[in-house]
C-alpha cells in the first residue's frame, strides 16, 4: 500500500466515524434506521416465527382482525399477517433489486458523460433524453407485457425507467466538481482518470445520489405496488403489492387487508427517506460546521 492509498484509507475511517456521529444525532434519521430495521427483521426473521403459507386458505373469507386471525383473512381466507410477514422479503428484493440496478446504470452513465464532455456527453444525455421523455409506468408495463409478468422481468422493467434523473444528477454533480482545485492538485501530481472519477470526484458527489438512490429504493416498491394492481405483478410471489391488487374489488368488504398492506409499505418508504435525509445531512461538510 503506497502512500496516497494510506491516506485515503486514515481519512475514510476518520470521514466514517464523523458521518455516523452525525447521523445518530438526527432524530428523524434515527427513527428511521430503527423503522427500517424492523421491516428487514420482519423480512428474515417473520418467515421462521409464522411460517404460515400466504397462499392457503386458512379460514372463512373477509374474516376480520380478531382473536383468531391477527389481521383478518382475504376475500379467499388467506392469513393477512401470513402475507405481511411472507410479502417482506418479495417487496424489499424487488426494492433492492430494481434500485442497485437503477443506481448502477445512471451512475456509469453521469460519471462519463460528467467528468469526459464533448461527444461523450451528448450521446450519453440523448440516450437518457429519450428514456426520460417516455412515461416510466408506461414503459414499465410495456416492458412487462412484452417478456411476462415474472420477478426478474419486474425488476429489470423497473430499474431501466428509474435510472435517468440519478444520471443527470451524477452528470451535474461531475461538472461542478471535476473543475475544482482539489481536483486539480489531485490531477497535477499525476493522478490518472481512473482515480480522479472514482477516488476523487465521486466520493464528494455522494450526498445528493445516496438521497436520491434511496429514494429510488421507495419508489420501485411503489412502482411494484402499481403494477400488482394493474394485474401485472408476479403471481407465483406474495408481495405486498399483490395484495392491494388481489384484493382492490373488495376493498369495502374487507378493508383491513389494502389498509394493513398499503400500511406496510408506507413504513418502509418512510424509513428509506428518513435515512437518506439523516445520511445527506451527516455527509454534507456544511452541516459539520454548524
Amino acid at each position: 500500500m503506497n502512500s496516497a492509498e494510506a491516506k485515503d484509507e486514515i481519512l475514510l475511517t476518520r470521514g466514517f466515524a464523523e458521518t455516523w456521529r452525525m447521523f445518530v444525532a438526527n432524530r428523524a434519521a434515527v427513527l428511521g434506521l430503527v423503522l427500517w430495521t424492523f421491516v428487514v427483521l420482519l423480512a428474515f426473521l417473520g418467515p421462521l416465527l409464522y411460517p404460515q403459507d400466504p397462499f392457503d386458505m386458512a379460514g372463512a373469507p373477509m374474516t376480520p382482525p380478531g382473536r383468531e386471525f391477527f389481521l383478518g383473512t382475504d376475500y379467499l381466507g388467506r392469513d393477512v399477517l401470513a402475507g405481511i410477514v411472507q410479502g417482506a422479503r418479495v417487496t424489499l428484493l424487488v426494492g433492492f433489486s430494481a434500485t442497485g440496478f437503477t443506481v448502477i446504470i445512471g451512475i456509469l452513465i453521469g460519471v462519463f458523460a460528467g467528468f469526459y464532455g464533448r461527444w461523450v456527453e451528448n450521446l450519453l444525455m440523448r440516450v437518457t433524453e429519450f428514456f426520460q421523455v417516455i412515461p416510466a409506468l408506461l414503459l414499465c408495463m410495456v416492458l412487462i407485457t412484452l417478456f411476462s409478468p415474472g420477478l426478474g422481468t419486474i425488476i429489470f422493467a423497473i430499474g431501466i425507467v428509474n435510472w435517468p434523473p440519478i444520471a443527470r444528477l451524477a452528470r451535474a454533480e461531475f461538472l461542478r466538481l471535476k473543475g475544482l482545485e482539489f481536483v486539480l492538485a489531485e490531477r497535477a501530481i499525476g493522478a490518472k482518470n481512473n482515480r480522479l472519477m472514482w477516488r476523487v470526484i465521486l466520493p464528494n458527489s455522494l450526498p445528493p445520489l445516496i438521497v436520491t438512490s434511496t429514494l429510488s429504493i421507495g419508489s420501485a416498491v411503489l412502482f411494484e405496488a402499481m403494477l400488482s394492481f394493474l394485474g401485472l405483478g408476479d403471481p407465483n410471489r406474495y408481495s405486498w403489492g399483490y395484495m392491494i391488487g388481489a384484493s382492490r374489488d373488495y376493498i369495502w368488504d374487507s378493508w383491513w387487508v389494502v389498509t394493513f398492506s398499503g400500511l406496510a409499505i408506507f413504513f418502509t418508504v418512510l424509513s428509506i427517506s428518513l435515512i437518506g435525509d439523516g445520511l445527506n445531512d451527516a455527509l454534507n461538510p456544511k452541516m459539520r460546521l454548524q
